[in-house]
């Protein structure tokens, strides 16, 4: 065998040896950076199924980061753990997180948003008005949270009744669950929690609607701590390409079918999931076009929140360019692209 008989077959060990460590490393490139997702119930209420269907249809993978999703008891406390350090990113009701950042400072930041919120006010008893909760137990999810400001936001559209004059009930996002019971008479519910009571054939009078009572009012936006993002800011770019894909996934009629299957974490079966998915598409539930988080409704959420009191008096709403990264988004979007 001569010299260069054995130069080129050392070259090919040489390859062979390369390509072999290249394989071999990219299962772990290939997963991407870790990161921990906080989402709003236990069960996890319906507006997080766009993370689980971009969990499940190997969304965030795909995008290279690899994403843990991790359920609280509500929004509010996932937006507390984001703070803490403890998740990387939560999905949180708009109005108490601005409490949150305007009252006390916390470093958050809004990356992307859910704007149209399905908060409705609804009684298991005929014939009743919105006046007729004065005095009544309300089930919201906690004293303060989503539910509870929904409540209070709501009660704008009820002359001369406060939130003071009714009696919450926290329990978590259990409420249809104890009207189901007649543990109940008047809770704040979810359009998925109509579609599964509606179901089982008891039926349920809605008394406000927060579409109506309160048009320029945003739901749920995904907030990060502003130094962590400012750290690992490509990280919190790919997880949100995940979840805007996820979105278009979710607004796509022929996969009507396949998030409804992965719907059901929410406890919901598989045909109540799709019935609920229906109308939560109707309302345009889910950003598919833009970050979900316009300038108006931010806004109008912040002044709100002065007007009723959930902002201190010696405390000013916390300004749009301070609490939105709008970059994030088109940074994400363009990836998906």
């Amino acid at each position: 065998m001569n010299r260069r008989t054995l130069l080129n077959i050392g070259l090919l060990n040489a390859g062979i040896a390369a390509l072999a460590a290249t394989l071999a490393a990219a299962p772990a490139m290939a997963q991407g950076k870790k990161m921990t997702l906080a989402i709003p119930g236990v069960p996890p209420i319906f507006s997080s199924v766009v993370t689980f269907v971009a969990d499940k249809e190997g969304l965030f993978k795909k995008h290279g980061v690899d994403v843990t999703i991790r359920p609280f008891d509500n929004g509010t406390a996932a937006a507390r753990a984001v703070v803490a350090g403890d998740v990387d990113m939560a999905l949180s009701p708009t109005p108490p997180v601005i409490n949150q950042v305007s009252n006390a400072g916390v470093p958050l930041i809004a990356v992307y948003g859910l704007p149209n919120p399905d908060w409705v006010l609804v009684s298991a008893d005929k014939g009743k008005t919105c006046k007729d909760i004065v005095g009544q137990s309300v089930g919201v999810d906690s004293i303060g949270g989503a539910r509870s400001v929904a409540l209070r936001s709501m009660l704008i559209g009820c002359p001369g009744v406060k939130i003071e004059d009714v009696k919450q009930v926290p329990l978590g996002s259990n409420s249809g669950t104890a009207l189901i019971a007649g543990q109940l008479h008047y809770a704040i519910l979810h359009l998925d929690d109509l579609a599964l009571i509606q179901s089982q054939g008891k039926p349920l009078n809605i008394l406000l609607a927060m579409k109506n009572t309160n048009p320029t009012s945003h739901y749920l936006v995904y907030v990060v701590r502003a130094d962590h993002l400012k750290a690992n800011r490509d990280a919190y770019v790919r997880m949100v390409a995940g979840l805007i894909e996820a979105g278009r996934f979710m607004n796509d009629p022929k996969n009507a079918d396949k998030v409804a299957e992965i719907a059901t974490i929410t406890g919901h079966d598989k045909a109540v999931s799709k019935a609920a998915l229906a109308e939560f598409l109707k309302i345009g539930f889910w950003a598919t076009t833009d970050d979900g988080m316009p300038r108006a409704k931010i806004e109008a959420v912040a002044t709100l929140m002065k007007k009723i009191g959930a902002i201190k008096a010696d405390k000013q709403p916390v300004s749009f360019d301070k609490f939105v990264d709008q970059s994030v988004w088109k940074d994400a979007n363009a990836m998906v692209k």
